[in-house]
């Protein structure tokens, strides 16, 4: 039995200890937002937060993540309007579709660490997840355009009066 938290919900779940977290999040869970790639870390396309840094679930098995906090990208903002999505909608980063969960959880990592990054910097963190559309571009803007709502937002919030 594995016990951790995802998406701020407290879950057990009585599966071999080396079964992937990929797993685990989809079949049993039910959460289907996370996506199989390549089975051996390589793609991104499975990235999720557990203690909220980028991992790749396919090769992270449960047991590694009992009493963690993970979060899929069904918990990165309920309603979906977390600054990346809505500049990922925004610009029409997706072809597919089919990497941008991993995309935008790791981008999401990223903004912890370089919260106003250089080009050069979300290319460095972002090289590791791929995309078969190569939407890299669109990406990038994307993730400048969260970063700039972000601060928009931040500041807002700074100078809202108190009720």
């Amino acid at each position: 039995m594995t016990s951790f938290t995802i998406n701020g919900r407290r879950v057990t779940t009585a599966v071999e200890d080396d079964t992937p977290l990929l797993w685990v999040i989809r079949d049993d869970i039910g959460l289907t937002g996370t996506k199989f790639g390549c089975g051996i870390g390589m793609c991104g396309a499975c990235t999720v937060h557990v203690g909220g840094r980028a991992t790749r679930s396919c090769i992270t098995p449960v047991a590694a993540v009992e009493g963690a906090e993970v979060t899929t990208i069904e918990g990165l903002d309920p309603a979906s309007n977390h600054p990346l999505q809505q500049a990922w909608r925004e610009l029409q980063v997706p072809q597919c579709g089919y990497c941008q969960s991993g995309q935008i959880m790791q981008a999401a990592a990223m903004l912890k660490d370089f919260p106003a990054p250089s080009d050069a910097e979300i290319d460095a963190v972002m090289t590791g997840n791929l995309c078969r559309c190569m939407t890299y571009v669109r990406i990038r803007a994307a993730i400048k355009q969260a970063v700039g709502k972000s601060a928009v937002s931040e500041t807002n919030a700074a100078v809202e009066p108190k009720a």
